[in-house]
């Protein structure tokens, strides 16, 4: 089926013409599901493996903290990888990288007729208006939240999602909108979120279950989640986990213009629309930077004529057009941009050919390499007397702000339970001695929290947890919630009946910030002791 861009266009809001397309199902309807991608050998699709293991090195040598990489080719994995202990079966926080998922909600319901991106953003929100709707907030369209040009100052977030709020979009609204919209790029999280607003009012469904049937069953995608606000709404601009393959599936699909499997998911014209340059952000040295290149509708730009979706700590997914490549990646990093460089200085050259060999010794050598990729988890080669004395001793805290009031140690041949008691319950990680070792937990996979804010449907977390003895009296483990970006650091320092136990989340490491959690200091309790 081929989609009349000027009328798809004029849908979107430039005109008054309807787009001539047929049924919203004939665009996503699709017998069956291609669950995994097809895999082929990087040579065989004209790609260099030596400029793809040179990548790998680049990212380990500078410490990048890389979680995940998928390259495709010609609609194949040509290489693929995992750093242990993070793995293919997981899903992934994307952070910001969601909003491109939420761009195709809305460009489904464009589609679909049920909106518009000239449509006017307070048209959907009638009992949520302020008292005095200002000029600018009465003129600010859908297209103006896709693009990122809702004319705020800053960012609405953290005002729209303050704890008191219960009604994000009300919020939104009741926010000063200082420049005319359509003028004024700012990197705006709660744009997004109205968008998911939108849709879920237009559709009757959160974006979520309302992308299941024409997006995710068609690409294969399973179990993915979204984090949703105090009234049910996905938050659209971060927190939905799918797998590093899904991204890599969902970056092929725009790749392909909208067509999976010979069906057409989403019109080519809106995959146009949504990832061309809509405004351009202020700034300089822009032969240099992969965010001031444009953006579109929730796509960045980037240098070398490609796009992108990407999210916090270095969530991506790349697409070469002029390569017809896909590149996934998830990792942990404060130097996003520099991810982005090594994918230009190694990467991009083996798509173009550049080394390319028909000795199997790369491919091979690749191969390997990325089979065996780890985040080794801290390691010294020591043990401690006193670990056999506290075992399985329980140590009791004064009253803190986290609510704790006792934790211990247990230990085992080949690992450790940590235990805590808080005023939730009981909590527990499982750590393998200088070893990963993977299981459920109850504290919270979120930074700068302790426990898990009780969800519906959800209690528990996966983490992989190891412990090493820093010395005779501190044993200090790693717990890396598996299904996010993010890692914990807890220290536990043993004096003759007391243990302090120290929280250090891989966020305030990589801002170089104190994490706000108290030391809790602890005391063994007096019946336990042992001879």
């Amino acid at each position: 089926m081929q989609l009349n861009r000027r009328l798809f266009l004029k849908q979107l809001g430039f005109g008054a013409v309807s787009l001539g397309i047929a049924s919203s199902t004939d665009l996503w309807a699709i017998p069956g599901r291609t669950v995994k991608l097809p895999r082929s050998t990087p040579e065989s699709q004209g790609v260099a493996s030596g400029g793809l293991l040179d990548f790998v090195n680049a990212v380990e040598t500078a410490k990048l903290n890389l979680h995940s990489l998928m390259v495709l080719r010609h609609g194949q994995v040509v290489a693929e990888g995992w750093w242990a202990p993070y793995t293919s079966q997981r899903k992934h926080t994307l952070y910001s990288l969601s909003k491109s998922f939420t761009s195709t909600a809305v460009g489904l319901a464009v589609a679909e007729k049920k909106l518009s991106v000239d449509d006017k953003v307070v048209s959907f929100f009638p009992s949520d208006l302020p008292a005095t709707v200002s000029d600018n907030l009465a003129v600010m369209r859908v297209q103006d939240l896709l693009t990122m040009s809702t004319g705020h100052d800053k960012d609405t977030t953290a005002t729209m999602r303050g704890e008191a709020n219960k009604n994000w979009a009300k919020e939104f609204l009741a926010l000063p909108v200082e420049h005319k919209p359509g003028t004024h790029f700012v990197y705006n999280s709660g744009a997004t979120y109205m968008l998911s607003a939108i849709v879920q009012k237009v559709t009757g469904q959160p974006i979520l279950a309302y992308l299941k049937p024409r997006l995710f069953d068609p690409l294969g995608i399973e179990g993915a989640d979204w984090e949703v606000d105090p009234n049910g709404i996905n938050v659209g601009g971060w927190g939905l986990r799918v797998r590093t393959e899904d991204i890599a599936k969902f970056g092929q699909l725009y790749l392909q213009k909208g067509v999976w499997n010979g069906k057409r998911l989403l019109p080519e014209a809106w995959v146009d629309e949504a990832t061309r340059q809509h405004i351009l952000q202020p700034g300089t040295n822009r032969d240099q930077s992969d965010w001031l290149q444009g953006y579109g509708y929730q796509f960045w730009r980037c240098r070398h004529d490609a796009y992108r979706g990407d999210g916090a700590f270095g969530q991506y997914c790349i697409v070469l057009p002029k390569e017809d490549a896909v590149i996934a990646i998830t990792s942990e990093t404060s130097n996003m941009q520099a991810i982005l460089n090594e994918v230009w200085n190694h990467i991009l050259p083996a798509l173009r050919g550049t080394g390319l060999s028909t000795d199997r010794m790369a491919t091979d050598a690749l191969k390997q390499r990325l089979k065996t990729l780890a985040l080794a988890p801290p390691v010294v080669e020591s043990t401690s007397p006193i670990a056999a004395r506290i075992s399985g001793q329980t140590y009791t805290f004064d009253n803190n702000a986290l609510n704790a009031s006792s934790a211990s140690l247990t230990f085992g041949k080949d690992g450790c339970i940590f235990k805590l008691h808080d005023d939730q319950g009981d909590h527990q990680v499982t750590c393998g001695i200088n070893r990963w070792t993977e299981g459920d937990t109850t504290f919270s996979p979120m930074p700068l929290k302790l426990v898990k804010t009780p969800v519906p449907g959800e209690t528990k977390s996966r983490v992989a947890g190891s412990g090493t003895w820093k010395d005779a009296n501190t044993f200090e483990m790693t717990w890396r919630f598996i299904e996010t970006a993010h890692y914990d650091t807890v220290t536990c320092r043993f004096g003759d009946d007391s243990m302090a136990v120290d929280f250090a989340s891989s966020l305030s490491q990589l801002n170089k910030t104190k994490d706000p959690r108290p030391t809790l200091q602890g005391k063994l309790q007096a019946v336990t002791q042992k001879g």
